[in-house]
């Protein structure tokens, strides 16, 4: 289920990039030097400098968009899950309703291609039988609401989610949605790359629907009416920059007031057919979109809707189908939109598969393989060393009214750290898995996920659960529990090694720990106080100075150039290029603060502590990546492409000038102008 949470990630990996080549277990804890172009001076291009060498021996495998050092963090994880999966696929001794037998189940049934490709597409039949029996709006609501429970993002989505105004609260949501590309923009934007995408679209439509038995014409036809009815709501959605800022999607009202903006769509059936009957107000994210989507459903007819949802069905169900849907899928997906030459292993995509459904329960086996306490002790350390270093920068900030500072120092106080894994793991006694259907275990455990995220509606919050499995090598802040949360995934070497100089610590998973700190004070986070409530706090002229700050972030990004006419879109990038400016400051400096009372740490490799940081920083973002896929992350990403997350920054702060000896008309040092500067 398509979800808008508000959870404002890292990111390290990006949208759709997953696994390369394992490091060794002994990789050195210092430094890369060989990653490193001495040839380029620090001061003109850092990212070069310190990713350079990196850069030169490393090439974007086949089967992948782009390529860093975040997917060598990614690999050894999804490794050590791989053997685990491979000895639960092979237990003949797991109790039946066990996590061993579930786990074991679902990642073999999805490794059998023989069966699969024997089933082809027989195990949706039933589906594509109810949606031919549609005949009215009536049944049409049905449907809707019954695909929605498979996963199938049909119209629009439905999720739960924690009240703006009250955080207390959990409520049901509608949200916009119901497209088949990444995002409006793709149907709307008029220049050649998208008017050609427009064309790839069409065809691969085209070629699924001959894959499910329609000649040529009638599937180049009903490939026009997904495309026509598509773009009406596209036209209707919200953009990703407004969607960025939070009174843009919340629009609290009764579900008798939902009524009155698509009158014709039953919607006392619907919150009785998902569950929210009775259950109080929603949230309705986007009333421009659902007022379009009734007018269409009350212009269109019951026959084209019809083709609408058989396609979303087989575009939502296609990756645990048989070959021939799996290759058509992955040539769009993959080779179209993101540039990928080859699709990834067998049992790589399954490893994911099964982490992503039933990621708490191989969670807990892979923190015994991988997270040992004293990582989990040092890390909380230095959480608290840089909750510390913001608290002082908060405290002495000029552009700062005390009656602002006073409330972001409860705000920070008031911060959970989550750190390695959830302290109470996720129940998943009632999610059916069989060795049999992959795809009936797929379509089951996306209806497990329904009904347990619709179930918090009405209920207390849930403060401990997680947004993301133990493997995963990312990290977050949602505003709306005021927590940042850390999987044992990316706690890992190269971000974090409990046995590394502190330097380089601080410069990667520091930074990274601050990035999302800081993301309770960027343009969005700020929004939000210290109990997670869509609130103002601050006073008006500290507002004003905040947002100027930010504007200034937002100008810089403009600025940097992705491909002939496209740059970066500053108020996309915004939040996170604030929290990459503020979390490094305040890693660095809770990096000095951490050598008081102590000797200064020696040089090595020739670097003082000051450049390791700022290198352990640089390094943790080399990457390389595919036009196709940098123009897709430029378009829907609200993060910066990774080197520009290098040179964004770096170029900001004076601390780093300092460490390289950096002079005013150097590159890598902006003038006093144009400098950018929060905590």
């Amino acid at each position: 289920m398509r979800s808008r949470k508000v959870w404002l990630s890292l990111v390290l990996l990006s949208l759709m990039s997953l696994v390369i080549t394992a490091a060794p277990l002994n990789a050195p804890h210092g430094v890369n030097t060989a990653n490193m172009d001495r040839t380029c001076a620090p001061c003109a291009d850092f990212n070069k400098f310190a990713n350079g060498g990196w850069e030169a021996k490393n090439s974007i495998p086949a089967a992948y968009p782009s390529w860093g050092v975040a997917n060598e963090v990614n690999e050894r994880n999804r490794n050590i899950l791989h053997e685990i999966l491979e000895d639960a696929a092979k237990s003949k001794t797991a109790a039946h309703g066990s996590s061993e037998q579930k786990v074991g189940d679902y990642y073999g049934s999805c490794m059998d291609v023989p069966a699969i490709d024997r089933e082809g597409v027989r195990p949706l039949q039933p589906e594509f039988d109810r949606i031919e029996r549609v005949a009215d709006v009536a049944g049409l609501e049905a449907e809707i609401a019954h695909l929605q429970s498979m996963g199938i993002d049909a119209f629009f989505g439905v999720d739960s989610t924690q009240d703006f105004k009250d955080s207390t609260q959990v409520t049901g949501e509608v949200d916009q949605g119901g497209l088949g590309m990444p995002d409006r923009d793709y149907y709307t934007r008029q220049d050649e790359k998208s008017v050609k995408q427009r064309e790839e679209y069409l065809k691969h439509v085209t070629k699924m629907f001959e894959l499910l038995g329609d000649t040529p014409d009638t599937a180049a036809a009903e490939a026009q009416t997904v495309m026509d009815l598509e773009t009406q709501l596209a036209k209707a959605s919200q953009t990703k920059v407004e969607r960025r800022d939070p009174k843009n999607v919340y629009h609290r009202m009764t579900q008798s007031g939902v009524k009155t903006l698509a009158p014709d769509f039953p919607w006392e059936d619907y919150f009785t057919a998902v569950g929210l009957a009775g259950k109080g107000d929603v949230n309705v994210t986007a009333p421009d979109f659902f007022k379009q989507m009734g007018n269409m459903i009350s212009t269109e007819p019951i026959s084209k809707w019809k083709i609408y949802l058989r396609w979303h069905l087989i575009n939502s169900s296609a990756r645990s189908l048989s070959t021939p849907f799996v290759d058509e899928d992955f040539h769009f997906k993959g080779t179209v939109l993101t540039g990928t030459e080859e699709i990834l292993p067998r049992w790589k995509r399954c490893v994911s598969s099964t982490d992503h459904v039933l990621g708490e329960a191989l969670g807990q086996v892979y923190v015994k393989k991988a997270f040992p306490p004293e990582a989990k002790t040092r890390a909380l350390t230095m959480v608290r060393n840089l909750e510390a270093a913001l608290a002082d920068d908060i405290k002495t900030l000029p552009w700062m009214s005390d009656a602002t500072r006073q409330q972001a120092l409860i705000k920070l106080n008031a911060i959970t750290n989550k750190i390695g894994y959830p302290d109470k793991w996720r129940d998943y006694s009632s999610l059916d898995i069989q060795r049999g259907s992959h795809v009936e275990n797929v379509a089951r455990a996306a209806t497990f996920e329904f009904h347990r995220d619709l179930n918090k509606v009405g209920k207390p919050v849930d403060r401990t659960e997680w947004g993301m499995s133990p493997p995963t090598v990312n990290a977050y802040y949602n505003p709306q529990l005021n927590e940042i949360v850390f999987p044992a995934g990316i706690l890992q070497p190269p971000f974090f090694d409990f046995q590394a100089d502190d330097a380089l610590n601080y410069g990667a998973m520091g930074a990274i720990i601050g990035h999302e700190m800081t993301h309770g004070f960027d343009d969005e986070g700020s929004q939000f106080d210290a109990q997670g409530n869509f609130k103002n706090w601050w006073t008006p002229d500290d507002q004003k100075n905040f947002q100027a700050r930010g504007a200034c972030v937002a100008s810089q990004f403009d600025g940097f150039f992705v491909e002939d006419k496209l740059h970066e879109n500053g108020k996309l990038v915004e939040g996170e290029s604030i929290a990459d400016l503020g979390g490094l400051a305040i890693a660095y400096a809770a990096y000095q603060k951490s050598m008081e009372g102590k000797p200064r740490p020696k040089d090595i490799d020739g670097f003082t502590p000051e450049q390791r940081f700022f290198i352990g920083y640089a390094q943790s973002w080399a990457e390389k990546m595919r036009p196709e896929y940098a123009r897709m992350l430029t378009n829907v990403d609200p993060h910066p492409l990774p080197k520009f997350r290098v040179l964004g920054p770096l170029s900001n702060l004076a601390a780093f000038a300092k460490a390289f000896g950096c002079k005013a008309g150097d590159p890598m040092v902006r003038p006093a102008n144009d400098r950018c500067g929060i905590w």
